[in-house]
């Protein structure tokens, strides 16, 4: 499948998801929130029931359609190895960067955006201006273009 069609795809079934769970549930689909939903009634209660709920289900669905779309534990010869244990550290410095930030990109630029939130136009300003610094500057230590 051609990238541009796989990413308007997974752009449609974002938009989607995301509408979804604002119909069904009157939620925004923060990421970061949907986990600390999740993850928070399973330690306050210590039982493992109180884990299994629709944002449980939809985080593993993020997860695991992310892995078997697009094959992110191949081995690429452009990049370094991807293992599962790196995997799970980024993911746990990001989630605690968005709780501490305040939002996250699916939050604040997919969710926030639509709903013309000031606050959301600023949040997303920063995260991409940062990003676009760090790419640029990762290109250059590379003796690259950007």
């Amino acid at each position: 499948m051609h990238p541009f069609l796989q990413a308007t795809i997974g752009g449609l079934l974002i938009g989607l998801s995301s509408w979804l769970v604002l119909i069904a549930f009157g939620r925004v689909t923060g990421i970061s929130g949907l986990t600390m939903g999740a993850v928070q009634p399973a330690i306050e209660k210590r039982t493992l029931g109180a884990l299994l709920n629709w944002r449980t289900a939809f985080i593993a669905g993020l997860i695991l359609g992310g892995t078997w779309f697009t094959g992110v534990f191949e081995v690429s010869t452009a990049m370094p190895a991807r293992t599962p244990g790196l995997l799970i550290l980024a993911g746990i410095l990001v989630g605690y960067g968005t709780i501490r930030g305040s939002g996250c990109t699916s939050g604040h630029g997919v969710c926030g955006l639509g709903r013309r939130s000031a606050r959301s136009l600023v949040a997303v300003a920063v995260f991409m201006g940062a990003a676009m610094v760090t790419v640029t500057v990762r290109g250059l230590m590379a003796g690259g273009a950007a």
